[in-house]
Parts: C-alpha cells; structure tokens; sequence
C-alpha cells in the first residue's frame, strides 16, 4: 500500500513539474512570438487561443534565442549570478526572521524551500504567490509551531517590500529633477510611496500592535473564531519582532544588499546589450525596485505584462532613452533569467519531502 502511494505521489509532483515548465516555456515563447507579429504588422489580440499556441511554439524558441544571442555571454552569466544572489540573500533574511520565533532552520534546507516557492512564483498571481507554498512548507517543518512558522514567511515578505520601496524613495529624492519631469515617473512614484506609506503602517501595527486593552481585547475576539488561537499566535508572533531592537536594523541591512542585487542583474544585462547606461545607473537603480514591488501586485501570474510595460514606459524615458525593443529585451532576458532559477526550483520540489527539522532544532 506504501508503495503505490509513494508512486502516486511520484506521477502526481512528474505530472506538475511537468505541467508547470510547460505553462513558464508557453509564457515567455508567447511573448516573444507576440513581439515577432508585431514586427509583420500583426495583431496578437486578433488570433484564437489555438493561433496564439501555434505562434507561440513555432516562433517563440527562435525569437527568444536571438534576444539571448544579442547579450555578450560574459554580462549574461553575471545577470543570473546577481539573480542568484538574491535568492541566497533572501534565505539569509528569512533565517533571521526565523531565529526570532526560536525556530533555527538549516541554510540547505532554507534554500530548498525557498527554491520551491520561486518556482511556483513563475505562474501564480503577482510576484509573491509562491510565497503561499513558502508558508505550506514551513509550517510541514515544525509540528508545535505551525503558526510561527507561517507568520515568518509573512513577515519576510512584509520587510522584504518596505525594503524595496523605502531604497526605491530614496533614490527617488536623488533624482528628484527626472521624477518630476515625466508624468510616467510621477504616477509610479506616487504608487510606490502609496504602498510604502500602507506597508509601514501594517508593519508598525504588527509589530507594536497599540494599545495593550485594544490588543487583548481584540485577541479575546479572535479567539472565539474558527483556527482563532492559531490566529492570535500569530499577532503575538509579531508583536515579538517589535521586542528585539536589533532584529529591524539587521533585517533591513541584508534587504538593501538584495535590492542592489536586483538593480546589477538588470545593469548587467543592459551592458550585455551595448547600452550606454552608464551615466545613469542612478535611474535604473530609482527604476528596478519601483517595478520589482508594483509587479509584485496580484494582477497578473509572476507580473506578467505589468513589468514589461513599466520596464519600456520607464526605460524608454527621456531620462534615459533606451530604445523601446532594448528596454523590452531586458526585461525578457530579466524574466528569463529568474526562470532558469525557477526550473532549479522544479527539480528541488520533484524531490521535496517534508522532514520536520524545526522540531529536532
């Protein structure tokens, strides 16, 4: 009985593995067979989801390969290592959050979750949709401290984003004369510091909750709840962080380290297409992480279309004046990039097993 279980549940994760890289090869091959069109002088929109698939996977490979070609290798290369880092700085960030919750979580098996949850990012909503089976694995790690364990994700993710849009902000007053050139640059400023100003009052509210009467008084109400004491071992999960006066500091220290990360894959790419960027690498620091948080929007899977749209509309600016089709090609080749680590992901959840390692630490 074991054993056909053990093969069902083989077939079942081959079945998604496979279904999944299919889904992230469809996405990316769309888009550049959507690109291709336009260039004959034709309408994607106007094809049937059949046209759509044909065009996909008759023009998408070859289309795809030339936009690579046109990077030299080297700058190539260190556009994934710098993705890559990323993804090493994050699991260091969330192994302090972790710590704090008294839950020490080896870094191998960290990076493996972590892995996992970049690649199911690549097809659901937004930028963070993975970060739902973040907390599904983790919470599999311990058995005594299940909601702990799910309100780290959340808090990862929460100082991960104020991170983003407080570098994001202050870049913004660097460059205060191109933001407040463009109508473009204005509206997205004025998003991101719409979504900074929310994503410190919620992290303000978390983690030093008001007044101690409110706070019990609305903890004695949750409790009444379905899953109500899961819930409030969450809000004193939180309430935990705002104890430690070193934990923010440290926190937002590798953050800032991550959002650097981010802004040197792209200007590796933008000088592995020739571009003359070098004179406003201020800019495209101001630029990466105002499209990295609004991307991370539950609009669409992975962000797909919204960080295309905002990487031309921005990049194509008179601030910087990058050619419409190079600004397009970065942002593919940014996207491609973080789909590589995703098909790593893919083989690290084929064979994901849950070990309950929270609990023998």
């Amino acid at each position: 009985m074991t054993s056909k279980s053990n093969l069902f549940k083989f077939i079942f994760k081959l079945a998604i593995c496979l279904i999944l890289v299919a889904w992230i090869l469809q996405t990316i091959f769309a888009g550049e067979a959507e690109n291709a069109l336009k260039l004959e002088g034709r309408k994607w929109a106007e094809l049937s989801l059949g046209e759509q698939f044909r065009e996909s996977w008759a023009k998408g490979p070859s289309s795809l390969w030339k936009t690579i070609s046109a990077v030299e290798v080297g700058w190539l290369l260190v556009s994934l290592i710098f993705m890559g880092f990323t993804i090493i700085i994050g699991v260091i960030r969330w192994r302090i959050v972790l710590t704090v919750q008294g839950l020490k979580l080896s870094f191998r098996r960290a990076m493996g979750i972590s892995l996992v949850a970049h690649f199911f990012n690549s097809f659901l909503l937004g930028a963070t949709g993975g970060d739902l089976l973040k907390a599904y694995f983790a919470s599999g790690e311990t058995s005594h401290k299940k909601a702990e364990a799910i309100t780290t994700v959340a808090v990862d993710r929460l100082l991960g984003l104020f991170s983003m849009l407080l570098f994001c902000s202050i870049l913004a007053l660097v460059n205060w004369d191109v933001v407040m050139s463009e109508k473009r640059f204005m509206a997205v400023m004025l998003l991101v510091l719409s979504m900074l100003f929310l994503s410190g009052m919620f992290m303000l509210l978390s983690f030093w909750g008001g007044p101690t009467n409110s706070r019990l008084k609305f903890e004695f109400f949750l409790k009444k709840l379905p899953k109500g004491d899961s819930l409030v071992r969450c809000i004193e999960a939180c309430r935990s962080y705002g104890e430690k006066p070193s934990f923010l500091p440290r926190v937002l220290a590798w953050s800032m380290l991550l959002n650097f990360a981010c802004v040197m894959q792209i200007l590796a790419l933008g000088w592995g297409l020739g571009l003359d960027i070098g004179n406003h690498v201020s800019v495209v620091m101001l630029i990466v992480p105002a499209v990295i948080c609004i991307s991370a929007l539950p609009i669409t899977p992975s962000g797909i279309g919204v960080r295309e749209n905002l990487y031309v509309a921005l990049l194509s600016s008179t601030a910087i004046g990058i050619d419409q089709k190079a600004a397009l090609s970065i942002s593919i080749l940014a996207f491609a990039g973080s789909l590589l680590w995703s098909l790593a992901g893919g083989v690290v959840y084929f064979f994901f097993r849950s070990q309950n390692t929270l609990d023998r630490g």
